[in-house]
């Protein structure tokens, strides 16, 4: 799997969650994660998540990591499965720096605030991971809390470069380990 984080600030609005938009965008063919910040604004007219819909919770963040994933040839369940290690990934990253969390499926939580949203979906061709953490908490239309200004975590990008690292060698891992056993 490719990983790229790229500087360019990008407000993520819920459009971006579609297939080959890493394609079209970074030039990156095939599995692919990329990483970047920004402000977060997801309307309801753009929600994946029918649940979130229903609750009339929208989604903002005034400075946002966020990370989209496409990988192809995976079902809905599977998709699920990955987001779920992303997730975890993330959770180990951030208890290695000290943070003591805890994970409810796929979100993360810091004393009860709310650190992550994360969603995955299925198009045509490909499953679509979009996970985000909040940098600043500040605005948010429910309780949260933020990597920089509550966590202390300053190095966003560092943190974001390992995350993908670790997520696309897991990935990649998972695949090989899949091809050394026999089938019974």
């Amino acid at each position: 799997m490719k990983t790229l984080f790229t500087e360019e600030q990008i407000k993520y609005e819920g459009w971006q969650l579609s297939p080959h938009w890493i394609y079209k965008n970074f030039k990156i063919q095939g599995d692919a994660i990329v990483g970047f910040t920004g402000e977060c604004e997801v309307k309801l007219s753009e929600m994946v998540d029918i649940e979130d819909v229903i609750n009339n919770e929208p989604i903002y963040s005034k400075n946002m990591l966020s990370f989209i994933t496409e990988q192809f040839n995976v079902n809905l369940v599977e998709g699920v499965f990955r987001q779920r290690l992303l997730i975890c990934i993330i959770k180990e990253a951030l208890e290695k720096r000290g943070i003591k969390l805890e994970r409810s499926g796929d979100d993360l939580y810091v004393n009860g605030k709310k650190l992550t949203v994360s969603i995955a979906t299925k198009s045509l061709t490909s499953i679509l991971i979009h996970t985000g953490i909040n940098i600043n908490s500040e605005g948010a239309p429910i309780e949260a809390c933020g990597l920089e200004n509550d966590l202390g975590i300053k190095d966003v990008e560092d943190f974001a470069r390992e995350v993908m690292q670790k997520y696309s060698l897991e990935i990649d891992d998972i695949i090989l380990a899949s091809t050394k056993v026999r089938g019974v």
